[in-house]
């Protein structure tokens, strides 16, 4: 590959919004071993939350997804290739963008606890705005109980 290709393929892949209108890859090998990218991305999207016990799941995958990138970028960058190699790893890294982006942007892990926990600091915010309106603050302070 000729060094101003190399340095097109790899504008095109750091190229913002270059994830845009570019499909999941079905497969990605990632250490050698076949992954079910789409399928896995899709299902773990369909869900409101992810699960605790999935969490670590897809913590992983990213993990693994960064990883794979990585290793493909510094072949695309260094890597004795031809033009036709240099294009799959290109296309290969924007298609695992686009997975990583989707699994990035999964909401929180726990929405019913969060939602518990916002409405129990709400209440404490309340009950503190309500003391401080009535004046209970002062007369808790001065040592007197409150009418």
């Amino acid at each position: 590959m000729k060094p101003y290709e190399r340095k097109q393929l790899l504008a095109s892949v750091e190229r913002d919004g270059a994830t845009i209108g570019v499909s999941i890859p079905e497969t990605v090998d990632v250490q050698g071993e076949p992954v079910d990218l789409r399928e896995f991305v899709m299902e773990i999207s369909r869900r409101d939350t992810v699960p605790a016990g999935e969490r670590e799941r897809v913590d992983r995958a990213k993990r693994n997804l960064r990883r794979e990138r990585t290793e493909r970028l510094d072949r695309l960058e260094d890597g004795d290739i031809s033009k036709a190699e240099g294009e799959d790893l290109a296309n290969a890294i924007v298609g695992i963008d686009r997975a990583l982006n989707a699994l990035e942007s999964l909401g929180p892990t726990d929405l019913e606890g969060e939602r518990e926990r916002k409405e129990a600091a709400d209440q404490k915010r309340w009950v503190s705005f309500l003391k401080q309106a009535l004046g209970r603050d002062e007369d808790e302070a001065r040592g007197r109980a409150g009418p």
